[in-house]
């Protein structure tokens, strides 16, 4: 009977030992976490800190999951070490287990930039429901807060607490939200709502120090500026959890370097997730972690399946606004564009062309034909032929299938 340990629990984990599943039935499986919760759904923090949902509406695998699948889950244990040679794990409390086959999934953690001041008590980031935690007694006794950071995470973070009754102010360093996922007008059309929401924006601004003045906080810009502010939150991005993956001398560049089948460069030893650098490329988007995390279980339970890559795409809710942003969304505008804005609306539509081939889409406020779209993109497919109607308000999606 084979033996598999995986590291995490979040969504590569989880995928893995789905995949485990469905080939091995017999084996043993122990997962190992930090949380003292089960797996959830992360890019619903911001939901759980405006109190829109709870942890339990959260929650992805509850405890009956893994006995059904007949998976020992160790909460709030953290592997301290791994023994390649003698096939061993050991945990804080000295505990040792033994394993045949091991996935490291062990994510990210949120990456808080050296400005001097970040471990100030009223400064905090949001990665676990611990976070969260903090961050909602904070807020129930604040009125404002600064956020560092105008990604994702951050403005979801920040419209929940918004939502909670905080004034928010966005501190970003580039010169529009969403650098990612949007260009120079779609991220105008994404600000100009926000604004009619409350938020404040300090944009292509850096912050130099966040000072503590009795209780009240001063951020302190590079340009001069200073705002004051009961809490801040700091979302600038994640960053590769590698304290285990260091230890054991495994390659590392963007993440940790596996091959198609999510094998590193020790044997028997798979990594997936956040953590990962797959073909050079770090991905750090869920739907690649979940591939990730289904490829690397087959492999461990004996099956010979193939990682390709995932599409970068990001389908999901900017403050309550559908977006769909994918591919080369050519936020220097050199390549050839198709591009539908109503600001009435707050509709923006891009889709990017390069030879006849859809390479990427930015889809803010309707995301009508966005598998249509993915799938083009992925299939390579000309559009030659129907290119002049993609402008076409009504176009029927199903066309480019």
């Amino acid at each position: 009977m084979t033996s598999y340990i995986i590291i995490g629990n979040g969504i590569a984990a989880n995928a893995a030992a789905e995949s485990i599943r469905t080939v091995d039935k017999l084996g043993s499986i122990h997962i190992f976490t930090r949380e003292r919760f089960c797996f959830y759904y992360t890019p619903a923090l911001p939901e759980y800190l405006s109190g829109d949902q709870s942890v339990d509406d959260i929650t992805i695998h509850h405890d009956q999951w893994y006995k059904d699948n007949t998976i020992d889950l160790h909460l709030e244990t953290t592997i301290t070490s791994i023994d390649p040679a003698g096939k061993t794990v050991t945990t804080q409390d000295k505990g040792s287990f033994s394993y045949d086959k091991l996935l490291l999934a062990t994510g990210g953690y949120s990456f808080v930039p050296p400005i001097k001041g970040t471990d100030i008590d009223a400064v905090f980031s949001l990665r676990s429901i611990d976070d969260a935690d903090r961050i909602k007694n904070k807020a129930a006794s604040s009125r404002k807060l600064v956020l560092i950071g105008g990604g994702l995470l951050g403005l979801e973070a920040g419209n929940g607490l918004r939502k909670a009754g905080l004034n928010v102010t966005v501190v970003e360093f580039f010169p529009r939200l969403l650098p990612r996922q949007m260009d120079v007008d779609g991220a105008a059309v994404l600000q100009n709502q926000l604004e009619e929401m409350g938020f404040s924006f300090c944009l292509g601004a850096k912050t130099q120090e966040i000072i503590n003045n009795n209780g009240t906080l001063s951020v302190q810009l590079e340009e001069g500026e200073h705002i004051e502010t009961d809490m801040v939150l700091v979302s600038a991005g994640v960053r590769p959890e590698l304290t285990l993956a260091k230890q054991l001398g495994l390659e590392i560049d963007k993440g940790v370097k596996v091959n198609d089948a999510m094998e590193t460069g020790v044997e028997n030893i798979y990594a997936a997730g956040d953590l990962v650098e797959h073909r050079g490329r770090f991905y750090g988007i869920w739907p690649a972690s979940m591939e990730q995390g289904k490829i690397a279980g087959l492999n461990m339970a004996g099956d010979n399946a193939t990682y390709n890559g995932t599409v970068l795409a990001n389908s999901l809710k900017v403050v309550g606004i559908s977006l769909t942003a994918a591919g080369d969304i050519d936020p220097d505008g050199t390549l050839e564009s198709i591009v539908i804005r109503d600001r009435d609306e707050k509709i923006y539509r891009k889709i990017v062309i390069k030879d006849n081939i859809i390479v990427g889409t930015i889809l803010f406020g309707d995301t009508r034909g966005s598998d249509e779209i993915l799938a083009a993109m992925k299939d390579k497919k000309d559009i030659s032929s129907i290119k002049s109607d993609l402008s076409n308000k009504k176009f029927d999606f199903s066309r480019l299938m």
